[in-house]
């Protein structure tokens, strides 16, 4: 038995690389010295960096491209609400059924209703503020009830990570309000 490592197939060598351009020069950045028109041509500026032969000194005056977010924080607070909501209706469902806890069961359940309802203001026009108030109040609400949990018990889980959400969603419908009204 004989195997053999030729291909099946003759191989061919790539086509060479044909530039864009109608006149042949090279592009003016420092690392297309190291390249052929057509493949000079073809390289994006944002592409230079870690890896592509370029110094420090030559890429570091190069414009970053930075993202930003268009989104106005009236666009993000009924994001917040549903989200917010779901989590506390899982958060509260979760407790109820580990450890029973009725109390939780409840919490959940009129922090999801809150947070519906708020959602639901915030979708027109005249009734928006009154959405992120009632947004603003449940987080307040939530916040100062895990924030006593979390003093009370002296355990991170689960008071900790529920006041960081409660006080992230309270910072975007305050900002909401505050940005709406102005």
């Amino acid at each position: 038995m004989s195997f053999s490592l030729s291909p099946a197939f003759p191989l061919k060598p790539p086509p060479p690389l044909r530039s864009h351009r109608s006149d042949n020069r090279r592009p003016e950045h420092p690392a297309a010295r190291h390249l052929d028109g057509g493949a000079a041509a073809s390289l994006k500026p944002w592409r230079f960096g870690v890896g592509s032969g370029l110094k420090s000194r030559e890429w570091s005056g190069r414009k970053r491209r930075r993202f930003r977010c268009e989104a106005q924080l009236g666009d993000l607070a009924p994001v917040t609400s549903a989200v917010y909501g779901s989590l506390l209706l899982g958060g509260g469902l979760f407790a109820f059924s580990r450890s029973g806890s009725k109390g939780s069961l409840a919490g959940g359940c009129t922090g999801a209703v809150l947070m519906a309802t708020a959602y639901y203001l915030m979708q027109a026009p005249e009734t928006k503020s009154f959405g992120y108030a009632l947004g603003f109040g449940a987080a307040l609400l939530f916040s100062s009830v895990f924030g006593i949990r979390l003093v009370a018990t002296q355990k991170l889980t689960p008071a900790g990570p529920l006041l960081g959400l409660s006080v992230l969603a309270l910072a975007v419908f305050l900002s909401a309000y505050l940005q709406d009204s102005i």
